[in-house]
Formats: C-alpha cells, sequence, structure tokens
C-alpha cells in the first residue's frame, strides 16, 4: 500500500509517499532521505522503500525542495539548509501520524542524504536510529578520475552560477553525472552506466552548479559527537564520490555507531542484487536496535 502524501517545510510544500500498511498498530518508521539532486522516484530508491515496507515498516519518501515533485524555486538547487529543514519537516509529519510509534523514527539517508541523517539525528534527540549509506562527510581532496583542467572548469561554473544567482538570474546548470572529460559535478564511467539505466519521471541529469559551493562549507562530521541513537555507517571501499576514509570518519565520531564496509563503488549501492545485500543488514540493524 502506497499513499502520496504531502507536509509544509517553511514557504515550500514537499510531496512524499507512505510505503506500508498504515491501518496497523503503531511502528518503526523509515525516514528515507536522497542523494545529491536526487528524487525519491528513482529505481533503487523505490525498491528499498517497498522492501522494507514488506519488512513490516512503515516508510516514507519525499523529495526535497527545488527538486522532483516539491515546490520551490529555482529548480535543480540543492540547499543544504533547506534541505535539513526538510527532513525535520518530514519527521514531524510522521510523528504525527497514527501508524507511527513516534519514538521509533529511523534515518535512512545515502551520499548527501547519509551525511544528512547525521546532522539530522544531532538535531532531534528523539531519533531511535540512524542509517547512513555510502555518507557524505566533506568534499575529498582529489577526486580519482578528475583532472586538474576538470576541476578548474567546474569550479568556473560554480562561481559564475553563484554570481548569477546574487543577481537573482536563473541557474546556468551543469549535468550531474557525466563521462570523464564532461562538465559534471560527478564524471566516471561507472557514474554514466548507472543513469543510462535510470528509469525517472522526475530526476533530471542537470544541478545548479551554485549548490557545490553551499557543500564545500558543509561536513556531518561536525555534527556526528551529538547524535545520541544507534547509527550504522555503511562504506564502499572502492568509492570515489564518497571517499571511504572521510565516511568512515563518522563511525568513529557517533558515540553509537557500526561501520560496515563493502568491496564496491559507489553507484554500485544502487545495483540491485548489492541493493538487497545491504538493505538486508540495515534492516537487521534496525531489528537489533529497535524491534528487538
Amino acid at each position: 500500500m502506497t499513499a502520496r502524501i504531502t507536509f509544509e517545510s517553511g514557504r515550500e510544500t514537499c510531496v512524499g509517499y507512505l510505503y506500508g500498511d498504515q491501518a496497523a498498530d503503531p511502528r518503526t518508521c523509515i525516514v528515507m532521505c536522497q542523494g545529491f539532486g536526487g528524487t525519491q522516484d528513482t529505481p533503487a530508491f523505490t525498491a528499498n522503500a517497498e522492501d522494507a515496507a514488506a519488512a513490516g515498516h512503515l516508510v516514507l519518501t519525499f523529495d526535497y525542495r527545488n527538486l522532483g515533485e516539491s515546490s520551490g524555486l529555482p529548480r535543480q538547487l540543492v540547499h543544504i539548509a533547506g534541505q535539513l529543514d526538510d527532513i525535520a519537516a518530514a519527521v514531524a509529519y510522521v510523528r504525527r501520524h497514527p501508524g507511527v510509534d513516534p519514538d521509533r523514527i529511523v534515518l535512512w539517508g545515502t551520499s548527501l542524504g547519509g551525511g544528512h541523517v547525521i546532522t539530522a539525528a544531532a538535531r532531534d534527540p528523539r531519533i531511535a536510529a540512524v542509517i547512513a549509506q555510502i555518507p557524505y562527510n566533506g568534499f575529498p581532496r582529489k577526486v580519482e578520475g578528475r583532472s586538474t583542467a576538470a576541476t578548474l572548469r567546474l569550479l568556473k561554473a560554480m562561481v559564475v552560477d553563484a554570481v548569477r544567482g546574487a543577481l537573482h538570474l536563473s541557474p546556468s546548470y551543469v549535468k550531474q553525472v557525466g563521462l570523464p572529460g564532461e562538465l559534471a559535478v560527478m564524471a566516471s564511467a561507472e557514474a554514466q552506466q548507472t543513469i543510462d539505466g535510470l528509469t525517472s519521471a522526475t530526476w533530471r541529469n542537470e544541478v545548479a552548479p551554485r549548490s557545490l559551493l553551499d557543500m564545500w562549507r558543509y561536513k556531518p562530521g561536525d555534527h556526528a559527537r551529538f547524535v545520541a541513537a544507534p547509527t550504522l555507517i555503511c562504506i564502499g571501499k572502492h568509492d570515489k564520490e564518497t571517499q571511504a576514509p572521510q565516511a568512515a570518519q563518522l563511525a568513529e565520531q557517533a558515540p553509537r555507531a557500526e561501520l560496515r564496509t563493502y568491496p564496491y563503488a559507489h553507484f554500485d549501492f544502487y545495483r540491485d542484487d548489492i541493493r538487497r545485500q545491504v538493505l538486508a543488514d540495515q534492516l537487521g540493524f534496525v531489528s537489533r536496535v529497535i524491534d528487538t
């Protein structure tokens, strides 16, 4: 059973989908948070929601402001503070839902969303558990496969778009994902192969590059020591985008964290066979720390 819902976050309206039997007794709810520029209707994300609901949980997915079905202008802008507000509003929504135990809410996030759930849980001591999958914890010093020239092109695009933003002009978009050498936030053959097979009505392979300046100042590890909930950090040994050493720091900083390392790259976590393996570990963690 899936129901389309809306909730307010500041001046914006976020659209979400609630998965699971809403007539059952109050129980655990998993609030799922997408990665950089992601939308809730991408295949791996919806598959995780469906599988977690089939395991007996309620699951809420939603689109951040400026993305997907949610409101907000300009479109395709990743706004860190706004997204954290959206997560808090999503949690407030499910806490009021009659099918949810308000003290059994799990934050689940992937990539940038994996960083967000650390920050969000640090701000909300009632969160029951946190799952951070391939979490963002600041930009790596060097992205394997990205040349200095490509980095400078992206930096130029960021600055130009930031100036356009300051002048209240529309964004000068770049690709979210591209092939090596292309002007894109993530440029690799592995990333391109992933989106080549993507079927989504709302995901767009473009983003306002001014978003990256916002991310530059953001490091979820600054908040990890304030997370009171049990936390599972799932990282990829061969991850080029959210690199393992930085992501693993979250497990060192969060007081009740566990670390699981998988022999995969960043986009492998969205392949169905690997997705199922990792989700099984994550749902096992939920059962162990909350449902027993």
